[in-house]
């Protein structure tokens, strides 16, 4: 009952993820994407730090920890937001979701952690109903596809590593961490080439949705999830974001899937109930 929970808390994130993908492109065709990801993440920080109080000073550790992590993330978000200038919601959902191929191979690098017969089988069932999303061919990728895939890579790295430590570190210190490194880090790159506050209320709606509900709120809860799922199992269970993306595409970009993106998205959601009812434990 309690991994139904953490599972149902997750897919609401993924959800709040895959409808920010049109939010983004409509925000940063009228502002720099620097810039963008600067004030994004200093509205995530405050928020996380106003909510956190004295648990900092305590869990300093994790702050430390959840740095790291949050470099990785910046970098992942840079890909990704760069890329949608190039690319629709739909195809950047769906190609950022390719990371999970990569999570096992960044367990093993990083940790020695191996995953089971049945985790690889799920995984491989998401795999192909991620390629049958997208209708991947590496030789009809654009630029904003490989900045996507780029994005995919940090993402991969960015769940292993965060398996790895939430369960040493107080989960909302570590999500603290997290964005106010990507808000240091932008920041500074902001710095390099200043640009003015926005003046589009759609700007600073998109800000204030993707800094709050999407940043703050849903990278403290991946900590939690994480702190308790195994990274393959977190994995699975974010397929689900293309399909979302794929959703809030077709109903606010006007995006279209054809019939084997949509026997894809069936793959996914497959995969997804077969980690749940499945035994999956990771040695």
């Amino acid at each position: 009952m309690r991994d139904l929970l953490l599972t149902f808390l997750l897919i609401c994130v993924t959800a709040i993820w895959g409808s920010t993908f049109v939010v983004v492109q409509d925000a940063i065709e009228q502002y720099p994407v620097i810039p963008f990801l600067a004030i994004r993440f200093i509205v995530a920080t405050i928020t996380l730090a106003s909510v956190s109080g004295r648990q900092v000073m305590t869990w300093w550790n994790s702050l430390i920890a959840g740095t790291g992590i949050g470099l990785v993330l910046a970098l992942g978000y840079l890909f990704q937001t760069l890329g949608l200038r190039y690319t629709t919601p739909t195809k950047s959902g769906l190609i950022t979701g390719l990371c999970i191929i990569l999570v096992p191979l960044c367990d093993f690098m990083c940790f020695r952690l191996t995953p089971n017969k049945v985790n690889l089988g799920v995984l491989g069932i998401s795999a192909v109903g991620m390629v049958l999303l997208t209708g991947f061919s590496p030789t009809g990728l654009g630029l904003g596809d490989t900045l996507t895939l780029a994005c995919a890579i940090c993402f991969g790295l960015h769940i292993s590593l965060l398996s790895y430590y939430a369960k040493k570190h107080n989960v909302r210190v570590l999500a603290l961490g997290q964005m106010a490194a990507a808000a240091v880090l932008f920041s500074i790159l902001w710095l390099l080439r200043p640009t003015p506050l926005p003046n589009s209320q759609n700007v600073w709606l998109a800000i204030l949705v993707t800094g709050t509900l999407a940043s703050a709120v849903g990278f403290t809860i991946q900590s939690y999830v994480q702190q308790r799922l195994s990274s393959i199992r977190t994995a699975v269970i974010l397929t689900t974001e293309p399909v979302f993306a794929a959703i809030f595409g077709y109903w606010l970009a006007g995006d279209r899937l054809s019939t084997i993106q949509l026997a894809g998205g069936c793959l996914i959601v497959g995969a997804m109930l077969a980690s749940e009812l499945l035994p999956s434990n990771e040695s």
